[in-house]
């Protein structure tokens, strides 16, 4: 589904209202937090998922740990 959306200003910041049946959809609420990324095709916006951004930071962590190591096993 593709939407316009309009931006707004919100007190000293500018805002995107999203409509109700995308909220609906992401079952997303006030307060909810959403990740914003850059694609090729454009942008992409969707639900902040805790437990996942966990899950990359480790993986970065063990990655610069392991890079000889990977780097070997990748040839």
């Amino acid at each position: 589904m593709a939407a316009v959306l309009k931006l707004r200003k919100v007190g000293n910041s500018i805002g995107i209202i999203l409509p109700k049946e995308e909220l609906n959809r992401l079952q997303l609420g006030i307060g909810d937090e959403l990740t914003f990324v850059r694609t090729e095709s454009g942008f992409e916006i969707s639900p902040y998922d805790r437990e996942f951004e966990m899950k990359v930071k480790m993986f970065e962590k063990s990655r610069r740990k392991y890079r000889n190591a990977l780097r070997e096993l990748a040839k």
